[in-house]
């Protein structure tokens, strides 16, 4: 994600300065905070710390990609984090562990995400995937028995098909294997699962014959080495993933992003003004920069009132 991040403009840079209190820019606030969680979140996250250590250089922002559900079970709900990117709501079995452990999450919409399926350039058999024929390449019922190309349509190559995606401990796999196989956990087992969205990438790039699915991020950083595959809508319309295709909705695997910060964490001077920074330059650029689409002016407000009331209870200024 350096180009990315290293590309965010002075212009941009600029007005995140500007839009600071002159409080902010004196403060000598220090400390660290900590977060893990998703891959999909984790460029934005990574942006907006480079940006909030510009103002705030003696505050360590450690970020871990461990994928959702590993933050949470690994990081956030024990307490080691004080932040959990996320690329899917929290699960209810999570939220009432987390309680259980003194941990009481807040629930901020940063973002929306166009899930993107992605071949090899070299792929000329695929250009456009309906919901049913990417039930038949992931579903349960593939392991074993859905190898080859040919074996999804016999017009395709009679070759072994190589498959590579997130684990299970991730956000994205959660969202993929409910929205397009339809349950929970219901996914192939015989793929290359990893929690590095860099890998994928770098798998699809060398293997005519392989398919991933990621972030959309991640595919916009590397388009000049994957190919993105369309996904056919209800009204049968194939659509591209982009950020102008998830804003409107008509990509059908749009999705949003968040951030769960812990309520206990906020006493700590680091840990509130990196969120309240991160709340307010949502819509800056930043997120758009990185590739996702960015949360309207009525969903900012409402984090921000949210943030705020969370300080009241705890009995911050």
């Amino acid at each position: 994600m350096k180009k990315l991040l290293l590309g965010l403009s002075l212009v941009l840079i600029a007005s995140l300065l500007a839009g600071c209190s002159q409080e902010g820019k004196k403060g000598e606030i220090s400390g660290e905070v900590k977060v893990a969680g998703s891959s999909t979140v984790y460029p934005i996250t990574i942006a907006m710390a480079e940006e909030f250590n510009k103002l705030y250089p003696n505050v360590v922002v450690s970020v871990q990609s461990t994928g959702t559900g590993g933050g949470f079970k690994n990081f956030f709900i024990p307490g080691y984090a004080d932040i959990n990117d996320a690329s899917r709501p929290i699960k209810p079995e999570e939220l009432e562990a987390a309680k259980k452990n003194g941990v009481e999450p807040i629930e901020f919409l940063v973002a929306y995400d166009a899930l993107t399926v992605i071949v090899n350039p070299e792929n000329d058999w695929v250009d456009c995937l309906s919901f049913e024929e990417l039930r038949k390449i992931w579903g349960p019922e593939a392991t074993g028995n859905i190898t080859k190309w040919s074996d999804v349509n016999p017009e395709w190559p009679d070759e072994e098909m190589h498959l590579y995606g997130p684990t299970s401990a991730s956000g994205t796999f959660d969202f993929f294997t409910e929205v397009v196989i339809g349950k929970e956990d219901a996914h192939r087992k015989d793929y290359h699962g990893t929690e590095e969205d860099n890998t994928i990438i770098q798998a699809v790039e060398r293997d005519r014959y392989a398919m991933g699915y990621l972030g959309l991020a991640y595919y916009l950083e590397n388009k000049d080495k994957v190919k993105a595959v369309k996904i056919k809508n209800e009204k049968g319309v194939c659509v591209e993933p982009s950020i102008e295709t998830a804003r409107s909705g008509e990509y059908p695997l749009t999705r949003p992003l968040y951030i769960y910060v812990n309520k206990e964490s906020l006493k700590k001077p680091a840990v509130r003004e990196f969120v309240r920074f991160y709340l307010e330059n949502l819509d800056s650029g930043i997120v758009e920069e990185i590739g996702y689409v960015p949360v309207d002016e009525k969903t900012k407000e409402e984090n921000l009132k949210k943030f705020e009331e969370a300080l009241k209870e705890l009995g911050i200024e």
